[in-house]
């Protein structure tokens, strides 16, 4: 009965990681695309500029304050004048001194924490900043050192903006393909990054909210169908 039992569960296990791999080779092939050509030079720098320009980069640039909430579990506070930002997850908050993590400190229900799993809790507070800050600002990072800006014509027959990173952040090497409306303000990207094996998987920038320090931000992003919510967003200057 045992062997019975043992060989059912065998073959039920097998079933299920047949129909995983059918499946991610089905999504894989059916929705992987290459990263596209484009051209460097005037052409997609002043592209880039009108993006920064309808999101209103100058005001975003001057800005002291960002605050929000990343798929409402995440929270941040960030000073953009010195470079501070206070990560809150869960019970842990760091704060997280951006030019030099090791100098933050981290905090356990209210209390600072010292020991070995500071270093870690310091890193991960970095990763999660790195990655939930850019579904916040990413268009104002499209003159940032080491990226490369390229024009690319879809296959509308519009323009979009490629954007490569090869420095800085979690991810370097990264890729971002921009579709913007005919003011140039940003309505979504298709993404080629380390974290999605799939290439071109497009991600909507929507709800774009005017804040008290001017800058213009989205506050909503879909991704494959699924909501990416980002909450209590603000901007403001001293």
């Amino acid at each position: 009965m045992k062997k019975k039992l043992f060989k059912i569960l065998k073959i039920l296990i097998f079933s299920i990681l047949a129909l995983i791999i059918i499946t991610f080779a089905t999504l894989y092939f059916s929705l992987n695309e290459k990263l596209p050509e484009g051209k460097t030079g005037p052409e997609a720098d002043n592209f880039a500029l009108k993006i920064q320009e309808a999101v209103r980069h100058d005001k975003y640039v001057n800005t002291d304050y960002l605050q929000w909430t990343f798929r409402n579990k995440n929270h941040y506070l960030w000073n953009k004048k010195t470079n501070r930002v206070e990560v809150t997850i869960d019970n842990i908050m760091v704060k997280l001194d951006l030019a030099n993590p090791k100098k933050s400190s981290v905090y356990k229900n209210g209390t600072i924490t010292l020991g070995a799993d500071t270093e870690k809790m310091i890193q991960n507070a970095l990763d999660n900043f790195n990655n939930d800050s850019f579904w916040v600002v990413a268009p104002h990072k499209l003159f940032d050192e080491g990226v490369t800006r390229k024009l690319v014509t879809l296959k509308n027959g519009s323009k979009g903006l490629l954007v490569s990173y090869s420095a800085g952040g979690t991810t370097p090497g990264d890729s971002y393909l921009w579709k913007v409306d005919q003011n140039y303000l940003p309505t979504s990207y298709k993404m080629w990054v380390s974290i999605i094996p799939i290439g071109g998987i497009e991600a909507t920038w929507e709800d774009w909210k005017t804040t008290k320090s001017g800058a213009y931000l989205s506050q909503k992003h879909k991704l494959l169908g699924f909501g990416i919510p980002i909450s209590n967003l603000k901007a403001w200057n001293k």
